[in-house]
């Protein structure tokens, strides 16, 4: 696989509006399975900060430029972020996040065509202390197939079938 440092050169993408959220980051050329495509980048805070910096915001709204690095480093690419804060989630996306050394980058999994939107599953994850409409606050937007209907992870499992339901499914 073509895993070139993100830095080395331009890579073949766009910022522009998505149909999914806001704007989003497209192909400007065809993008090979398994380019390393951009390096997620801002400024490395603590979680502290991270949550500092943004508990002002309403209970509702999800909108941040976080990327979770590890137990003590988060990336706010809100302060010296570049076009990675723009790739949009997907439940069945056409790229993956990866971290290496304690840097970020989004890698294709598969060929991605010119004008495609870039997208990878942001798998948040779930916490002990979420409020029961934490799904909705995280909605996922992709419309594809198979959408968990979440940017969080891991899904939900479904409701348990009551006794009456399962009986008269047999």
């Amino acid at each position: 696989m073509s895993r070139p440092d993100a830095r080395e050169e331009a890579p073949p993408i766009e910022v522009r509006e998505s149909p999914l959220h806001g704007l989003g980051v497209f192909a400007t050329a065809r993008i090979a399975r398994g380019r390393r495509i951009v390096e997620y980048r801002g400024e490395r805070i603590s979680h502290a900060e991270a949550d500092r910096r943004y508990d002002h915001k309403e209970p509702g709204d999800n909108h941040t430029f976080l990327f979770t690095v590890d137990a003590h480093t988060v990336i706010d690419a809100g302060v010296d972020g570049n076009e990675a804060r723009f790739v949009n989630h997907s439940c069945e996306p056409n790229c993956e996040s990866v971290i290496e050394a304690g840097r970020v980058f989004i890698d294709a999994i598969r060929i991605i065509v010119p004008g495609e939107e870039l997208t990878y599953d942001y798998q948040i994850q779930r916490a002990a202390d979420d409020p029961p409409d934490i799904d909705q606050v995280f909605a996922c937007r992709c419309g594809r197939e198979r959408c968990r209907g979440t940017m969080l992870w891991p899904p939900r499992p479904p409701p348990p079938r009551s006794r009456e339901r399962r009986a008269r499914g047999r």
